[in-house]
């Protein structure tokens, strides 16, 4: 009689365990997906090990592994960050993302203070989410506007020269450091009005703006969190490194 079996544990299994969460969804960018079903923050948490990551979540690693292992036996189509330049990674930062922010931003706004003014005193949760969401909105529009203006042309011009490059802050860590703060303040933010929404999930009762307002915040909550994904774990670090290279 055969006996089905588990998979046994191999050196993959310990090769992927022990690399950071924005290593993983680096190389493979449909991992991210993966570490949503289990509440495995790749972004702002991205420097953790998949295995700490488990352990801090309360996760089943091994059922992790699992569906990893599924999801790569599927041939798809997709972009390697890691193989572009960094000009062209933000390019598509700026194109994608950035753009994204400029259009959704004054919309999930103006719908957010809507629902707080016409339902805020049934569910004056609706009104913190407004609340929320005007800081989110100017915190992000000056973030960008910092990173277009100021850290993505320095980053430019020294991928270009691959020489030293004088900046206006020192050393590119500088910068850097205040981006990722920003990105957690923001992270946090998305995850208080996840809370607050119950995952934006409409109640029965909801207008059609209120179910606009959720599904908007859905939709930004993954961006947000791929674009600071491909910040943190991808540009920040070789850019850090292409400086220190060109001082030596």
């Amino acid at each position: 009689m055969n006996i089905a079996r588990e998979p046994s544990h191999t050196k993959n299994d310990d090769d992927l365990s022990n690399q950071s969460l924005g290593t993983l969804v680096a190389q493979k960018p449909l991992r991210a997906k993966i570490f949503d079903e289990f509440g495995l923050d790749f972004c702002c948490g991205g420097k953790q090990s998949l295995n700490e990551a488990c352990i801090k979540n309360g996760v089943d690693l091994t059922q992790v592994l699992k569906r990893l292992l599924e999801n790569e036996q599927i041939t798809v189509i997709e972009k390697n960050w890691n193989d572009a330049t960094l000009n062209e990674l933000i390019d598509n930062i700026e194109s994608t993302h950035h753009q994204y922010l400029k259009t959704e931003l004054p919309r999930l706004h103006i719908l957010a203070e809507k629902v707080a003014r016409v339902h805020g005193e049934k569910a004056p949760e609706m009104v913190t989410v407004a609340k929320v969401f005007s800081e989110f909105k100017k915190e992000l529009e000056h973030h960008t506007a910092k990173e277009e203006l100021v850290l993505f042309p320095y980053i430019r011009k020294l991928e270009k020269e691959k020489l030293h490059v004088s900046s206006p802050f020192g050393t590119i860590a500088n910068p850097i450091r205040c981006m990722e703060s920003e990105h957690e303040n923001a992270a946090q933010m998305l995850q208080k009005m996840r809370e607050l929404t119950n995952k934006y999930s409409p109640p029965e009762h909801a207008c059609a703006s209120w179910k606009a307002l959720l599904g908007g915040l859905a939709h930004l909550d993954i961006d947000l969190r791929i674009h600071i994904h491909k910040e943190n774990s991808i540009l920040f670090p070789v850019a850090m490194q292409l400086e220190k290279d060109s001082t030596n």
